[in-house]
């Protein structure tokens, strides 16, 4: 077991050596309860930022949240002087990376800013400043510090359209910026020293990297063929130098479908979601489910969400590919637990799939549309006008539930003819 790191002397805050020629210039910020007003952080977190030492100059990684820059700077200083300075890469632009930015250039006005290409719309209205000189970059786009070299890799809309990797290739160190990071303070610094933080790790996964599962795997499709590396060093959270292709791994596992090995090849899946308060949603639902069901290769599951826990079919929704809800309308709104439902899916990727309503109501019967609007909202696809049935369904109303059900599965399958839309239907 490694001895801690020392992180001050005599009140002075330390650099910690993640190598001879790496170091941790970072901040901790223990107290820190609630980030970006969405994520729970029980253990604070810490804002990463690194110096790389070369033959020919000092390159910063990053640097700290604006209320952290005095241990930022008193760190970078046990280790360089700022005339030694000549690169500043930036692998993601929120304020909590990019805080003691400004100060840093004025201290070091001779360095190089570096960031990716998608960061240029950003960088000055996140910095205030119209004469920012900066370098943009792309994966294959490399700055060489001497004996030391930085190689970048765009890996956009994890989380932020701007963010990238930057990789240290003579030292099989990946600075990855909010990827395989986590919110957890802790002054041990490195994943084999501190403590549990696998919690933080997945939480931070979920709710930060999930909606953007493609261009997780996009990333990792260039962040594998560097393995195995030494030390993988995120933004936030342990610095990860003891099997780090765990993470890499857990990541992988984390972006693949729940369903990707229980379905056949070219077989589609299609959930009902209903609640009923008097049987007629209910009666919908099952005619639905029964016309779905006559459609080959398109498996059809039905639930019922008031004798149901919501959190799991997140996990279900995401790795389906039409999505159908049931509700009735009641005091001109759709029932609570279906909103419930759909708030819980702005953490997953819902772009594209098919998605329909249907309801009975026994007045108006505006939730229908009102879910309509919101699965639109959301960026799924609703082929099939909205099913509003008054009160009790009869046998010809049932059938056209079954008909229902029988268009969305064809539209899965790509058999759906298209239809010519009547225009007294959108009054």
């Amino acid at each position: 077991m490694n001895k801690p790191p020392i992180l001050s002397l005599g009140g002075i805050p330390q650099a910690v050596a993640l190598s001879e020629r790496v170091h941790w210039i970072g901040a901790l910020d223990p107290n820190l309860r609630t980030f970006d007003i969405i994520l729970k952080t029980a253990n604070g977190t810490s804002y990463n930022a690194y110096l790389v030492r070369g033959s020919a100059g000092v390159a910063i990684i990053d640097t700290v949240k604006e209320n952290f820059a005095a241990d930022f700077f008193a760190r970078l200083e046990t280790v360089a002087r700022y005339d030694e300075i000549s690169v500043i890469v930036l692998n993601h632009l929120e304020p909590d990376h990019t805080g003691a930015l400004p100060e840093l250039m004025r201290r070091a006005p001779q360095a190089r800013l570096y960031i990716s290409q998608k960061a240029q719309t950003m960088v000055k209205a996140l910095l205030k400043q119209n004469d920012l000189a900066y370098t943009p970059v792309l994966t294959g786009d490399s700055v060489t510090l001497g004996d030391r070299t930085l190689q970048f890799l765009h890996t956009p809309y994890l989380h932020w359209p701007d963010t990238q990797c930057t990789y240290l290739p003579e030292e099989n160190t990946l600075f990855s910026g909010d990827v395989f990071g986590c919110h957890f303070c802790d002054n041990r610094l490195f994943n084999d020293e501190v403590g549990d933080f696998r919690f933080s790790f997945e939480y931070y996964y979920a709710h930060i990297m999930r909606p953007f599962k493609d261009y997780v795997n996009r990333a990792l499709d260039l962040i594998e063929p560097l393995l195995p590396l030494t030390n993988i060093a995120p933004a936030h959270g342990p610095l990860l130098r003891d099997r780090p292709h765990r993470y890499v791994r857990r990541y992988r596992e984390l972006s693949q479908s729940a369903l990707h090995s229980d379905i056949h090849d070219g077989e589609k899946t299609l959930l009902i979601f209903y609640i009923s308060s008097y049987g007629n949603t209910r009666r919908m639902a099952e005619a639905i489910y029964e016309g779905a069901m006559s459609i080959d290769q398109v498996r059809v599951s039905l639930y019922d969400l008031e004798g149901s826990e919501l959190a799991p079919f997140v996990d279900l929704i995401e790795g389906a590919d039409g999505i159908v809800f049931g509700t009735p309308t009641i005091n001109g709104d759709a029932v609570k637990p279906v909103w419930d439902l759909l708030s819980s899916l702005v953490v997953i990727n819902l772009k594209s799939k098919v998605g329909g309503v249907f309801g009975s109501y026994g007045w108006t019967g505006e939730a229908v549309k009102m879910v309509e609007d919101r699965l639109r909202g959301l960026k799924l696809r609703v082929p099939v006008p909205g099913l509003r049935i008054k009160l009790i369904p009869t046998d010809e109303e049932i059938e056209l539930c079954r008909g229902f059900g029988r268009e969305l599965a064809q539209e899965l399958n790509g058999l759906r003819q298209s239809k010519v839309i009547d225009m007294a239907d959108l009054a």
